[in-house]
Order: C-alpha cells, then structure tokens, then sequence
C-alpha cells in the first residue's frame, strides 16, 4: 500500500503530483542533511549516502519533485548545465576518473527508493568493475551483456 500525506494542502503520494516542500523528505531543500556541493537557483549537488564509486553525487531539486517526469524545464536546464560543470571539474581533479554513468530511477519498479526527483551522477575508472560492457543495463540481472 502506498503512503498518503498531505503536502501544502494536496494529497501526495509516489503517483500524485509534486510540491514545493514535503517535510518529511530527507532530499527537500530545507531537509538536506548532507554538505551541499555545489548550486544553482533550483538544484543542488549532495555526495550519495551510499556511495557506488568514490565521488558518486546527487543532483536534486530544491522543489519537492517525485521524479524527473515532473521536473520542470528550468530544472532540467540547470541539470544538464551541474553535470557538465561537475563532469568537467571531476576530470580535472581526478585523472583517475575515465567515465560517468548518469542515472535516474522512476518509481519503485525501477529502483526508486526515495520519492524526490534525484540524478546520480557516477564518476567511473578503468577496473572499477571487471566487465564494464552494457553500463545500465546491468540493472536488471543478466541484462548487461548483450550476447
């Protein structure tokens, strides 16, 4: 069963639309736990709580969005713009970082676990992972390999 709440006078829920702020969402802005690593008028860039590479980001909404389908366009703009920035600064600080993986997981049957809109941005090295080959589609098992 799906939890209901109420946000700023609108029933909420993983299938409803969004709002500004759900108080009970540890990625709305006000909520942010985590050192805030860079920003823009509508987003923000936090480290990952559970980190898949070293440097692994979030880039989020200040908005309470619940997922990027209900991003807005100058979310989206500013998005694209953070991780060309953070991509650009990630390379020239680490040498080591030879790739990315840009993720975003809509709803709870794609890996959704936190219902505000979130971008992983994955700093990727040769030999992080032994067989590389298929990036994201190795998010459903046996899927990566293409043969």
């Amino acid at each position: 069963m799906k939890k209901e709440k109420k946000c700023h006078g609108s029933l909420f829920s993983e299938t409803k639309a969004s709002c500004e702020y759900d108080p009970d969402c540890i990625f709305c802005y006000k909520n942010l736990k985590k050192p805030i690593i860079a920003e823009m008028d509508s987003i923000v860039a936090i480290p990952d709580g559970y980190p898949v590479t070293p440097g692994h980001l979030l880039i989020i909404p200040k908005r309470h969005a619940k997922d990027y389908f209900d991003l807005t366009k100058t979310e989206l703009h500013e998005i694209h713009k953070m991780i060309h920035i953070l991509r650009k600064k990630y390379v020239n600080d680490d040498p080591s970082i030879t790739g990315f993986n840009i993720g975003i997981n809509c709803g709870f049957s794609a890996g959704q676990s936190i219902f505000h809109a979130h971008i992983h941005l994955i700093p990727r090295r040769d030999n992080d992972t032994k067989y590389p080959k298929g990036g994201v589609r190795g998010v459903i098992p046996g899927k990566r390999s293409y043969g």
